[in-house]
């Protein structure tokens, strides 16, 4: 009688993914902890390898998963908090710069201090802010060049100045190299209420723009023609017709101007006349002097400085009838005398040369140092 067959129990080989050459791969035998301890959180027991610390909740394999798949279950990344509002996001209750009153509080309080070369950046961070600074600028009272920069290009200025109607302070003396008529007539033409105006330098002009100032600005006080060669006779003499409201005027190196036209000027606008500059005229002569003495009782300052052939007459008539005079520019005015100038010292007229006996003393303490006798405490 044959014996019985033997069954032998093997043990089941370890389950894997691939294997290759027929054979199974050998695994790795994971050494068990001696004392496991249970998370309190999941309730699963933490495994640690041999040599490696503990790590709070890693898990065993389980059956039917491998190592690889365990380790990028370990390795992934934790969830990521939600996100807090930012950019377009806003929270509850927040509220945006936008969201103020335009008129009663961004304009008035918050725009109406920022510079115009800041609004001009303003103005591109989207299109509601390109509305507000366009706003702020159509209700300008006051424009000056020389804030936006030390150049200001032709289509700044156009787009600055586009909507702006209440203007009523303008000065353009950055543009002096490229302005002109064309770019000046239709700002006056939106702007009849300056009083106002800067074009110092701006020798592109012509006489037609200044007509079209006398003309549309009725209201002009202060007025600034400062080194315009353009500027003759006849584009003063209509400035002094249409202008009844003038004060202030620099007709400073405006140098086709000749005693003629500043007479007529002091004929028909000295009565409101308070300060005139005539500095570097070469044609502005003592006759022009005692004709604006005589017909500016409210003249305050009077800069004569470079007219040589203004002298000691013109300025004693000044002396006689203009009582208040407070400032006197006479520099390299060679033919004006020392005692022309005394009196009106004496009534303290500020004069910007100093008296003879001054200079001398001046000139004894740079001697000081050959002279030293020379007492200069007088």
């Amino acid at each position: 009688m044959a014996p019985p067959l033997l069954r032998l129990a093997l043990p089941a080989p370890p389950i894997t993914t691939s294997f290759s050459g027929g054979h199974w791969p050998k695994t790795k035998k994971e050494p068990v902890s001696a004392a496991p301890s249970r998370s309190p959180a999941s309730g699963l027991k933490p495994c640690s390898r041999e040599g490696e610390p503990e790590e709070a909740g890693s898990l065993r394999p389980l059956q039917g998963q491998s190592e690889r798949t365990l380790l990028r279950t370990r390795n992934r990344p934790p969830m990521e908090p939600p996100m807090e509002p930012s950019g377009g996001e806003q929270e509850p209750g927040a509220v945006r710069l936008l969201d103020l009153p335009w008129e009663d509080v961004l304009l008035p309080h918050v725009l109406s201090r920022v510079p115009l070369r800041q609004l001009l950046r303003l103005q591109r961070v989207s299109r509601a802010f390109r509305a507000l600074v366009q706003l702020h600028l159509a209700g300008l009272r006051r424009f000056d060049a020389a804030q936006v920069g030390p150049q200001i290009p032709r289509a700044a200025l156009a787009w600055l100045l586009r909507d702006a109607e209440g203007l009523q302070e303008l000065a353009l003396a950055p543009c002096h190299e490229w302005l002109s008529d064309e770019d000046l007539l239709p700002v006056l033409t939106r702007n009849p209420q300056l009083r106002s105006v800067a074009l110092a330098g701006c020798g592109q002009l012509s006489r037609r723009a200044l007509g079209a100032l006398a003309e549309g600005c009725p209201r002009l006080q202060r007025l600034s023609l400062a080194h315009c060669d353009w500027v003759d006779g006849l584009a003063l003499r209509g400035l002094a017709d249409r202008c009844p409201a003038l004060e202030e005027l620099d007709l400073t190196a405006c140098r086709q101007l000749k005693d003629e036209a500043i007479v007529y000027l002091a004929q028909r606008r000295g009565a409101g006349l308070r300060s005139l500059s005539l500095a570097v005229n070469a044609n502005v002569g003592d006759t022009a002097v005692q004709e604006l003495a005589r017909n500016c009782p409210e003249l305050e300052h009077l800069d004569l400085t470079g007219c040589l052939r203004v002298g000691s007459d013109g300025v004693r008539t000044l002396a006689e009838y203009c009582p208040a005079l407070r400032s006197l520019r006479v520099r390299h005015c060679h033919h004006v005398a020392e005692p022309s100038l005394s009196r009106l010292r004496k009534r303290g007229v500020d004069i910007d040369v100093e008296p003879p006996l001054h200079q001398a003393l001046v000139l004894l303490q740079d001697m000081a140092g050959f002279a030293p006798f020379v007492n200069l405490q007088v």
